[in-house]
């Protein structure tokens, strides 16, 4: 992301969900970002709702219903693997919690799941840091721990150039 690109301010829907869950809303949308950015024509960065991650490869669409099918024909080939939404909550992992692939890609849904992922995390160490790493590394492996670490600072460098 070039150093001019202007980030938005965090918009209503991330603050509401992160609330939610009390997760600071600051972490959440920098989470999103890391995990789904588009650069818009206005050379702004936002976290793009029709993006999926199918089993290590990045795919967007224009719009729910395309990425909604998407969704269906992969699963429909045996992928599991499958990373949907702003958050790119994990249906393999989380299929419950997303309940169905279309449920799964509301913006509002989709950020909740995400946000109350990030609180479940933070429990179990109490450090957002550690929740930040563990969102998309859960694992405790030196592999997973070197994917968090990684994880972790694309995230903290959203969340300074969301800094005033």
């Amino acid at each position: 992301m070039p150093a001019d690109t202007a980030l938005a301010s965090i918009p209503p829907a991330y603050v509401e969900a992160a609330q939610a869950y009390a997760v600071p809303p600051e972490i959440l949308f920098a989470v999103a970002l890391a995990e789904s950015e588009l650069l818009l024509t206005s050379n702004r960065v936002m976290p793009w709702p029709w993006t999926l991650n199918v089993e290590g490869e990045g795919e967007r669409y224009r719009n729910r219903l395309e990425t909604w099918e998407a969704i269906n024909r992969h699963l429909a080939q045996g992928r599991r693997s499958i990373d949907i939404g702003l958050m790119q909550v994990n249906w393999r992992w989380h299929q419950e919690l997303l309940q169905d692939p279309w449920t799964a890609l509301d913006p509002q849904f989709n950020l909740r799941a995400g946000a109350r992922i990030l609180h479940e995390l933070y429990q179990k160490d109490g450090d957002w840091v550690t929740a930040i790493g563990r969102y998309h590394a859960p694992a405790d492996t030196p592999a997973a721990r070197q994917r968090a670490a990684a994880y972790r600072a694309r995230v903290l460098e959203r969340l300074e150039r969301l800094q005033p």
